[in-house]
């Protein structure tokens, strides 16, 4: 009996410590996954302070912007939009949803000397939010909050939730656009009409901005846009959120 009571609780000693170094094993594992992790947000966060820093330097604001944290676009992604604007100065651009980025792409137009940004905006007290900070840096004659409620519309075969466009001049060119709405619990796909709605309207060589491009939704619009405008270049900067730059390239244009 002896030697097989010994051999088991040798044996169940054995098991211990090998289970014991497992789970020490899973414990470092762990604890490298949580440094890694620490180290890659500790640099995401270090790289919208430099682009927060970068809006500010670029655009010489004496006032501080709205918010960039949350709903709002990241500074990463309205840097990639302000350093576009400033360095080929379009004469129109419209955005889907007004905020912080109206204000950015306001100072563009104004440090331009020239130039419309016109912001399709669906709740009334975001667009108030908006005029108020367009005010406040001095702005207004720059950009113009166009009250536009979500309305059922027809775009390719099926019923969207879109913005009303009444407000933009009937014959408006489009040299740059900017995306950000609706919000993505609007509908599935909730950003496609700006496609069809809007892309007629690019003059050649306009470039289209889309936020949150990393989201399976964004995706699945891309991949759309891609095979329906096929004249449409795309691009995607590595930014926070996920972003797509397009640029409108027609033949002989």
């Amino acid at each position: 009996m002896f030697p097989l009571t010994s051999f088991l609780f040798t044996a169940a000693i054995l098991l211990l410590c090998g289970y014991t170094l497992h789970k020490v094993r899973l414990i470092h594992l762990l604890l490298h996954d949580v440094r890694d992790q620490s180290q890659r947000e500790n640099a995401g966060l270090f790289r919208q302070l430099e682009a927060l820093q970068g809006l500010y330097t670029d655009l010489g604001l004496r006032h501080s912007l709205p918010d960039t944290r949350g709903w709002a676009a990241s500074p990463d992604f309205l840097l990639e939009m302000t350093r576009h604007a400033l360095a080929e100065k379009p004469g129109v651009v419209v955005e889907c949803s007004s905020g912080t980025s109206t204000v950015v792409l306001a100072r563009c137009m104004q440090l331009n000397g020239a130039g419309k940004v016109y912001s399709l905006e669906h709740d009334s007290r975001y667009a108030a939010e908006a005029r108020r900070q367009l005010a406040r840096h001095g702005l207004s004659d720059w950009a113009i909050v166009l009250d536009a409620p979500l309305k059922a519309q027809e775009f390719s075969g099926a019923t969207w939730p879109w913005y009303t466009t009444d407000g933009l001049p009937a014959n408006l060119r489009i040299d740059m656009l900017a995306i950000d709405g609706p919000p993505q619990a609007t509908r599935a796909l909730a950003r496609y009409p700006a496609g069809p709605a809007l892309f007629a309207r690019l003059t050649p060589g306009a470039a289209v901005f889309l936020d949150d491009a990393r989201r399976p939704d964004e995706q699945t619009i891309l991949r759309r846009w891609a095979e329906e405008y096929p004249d449409m270049e795309q691009h995607l900067p590595p930014c926070e959120k996920g972003a797509a730059v397009l640029r409108y390239r027609p033949p002989g244009a």
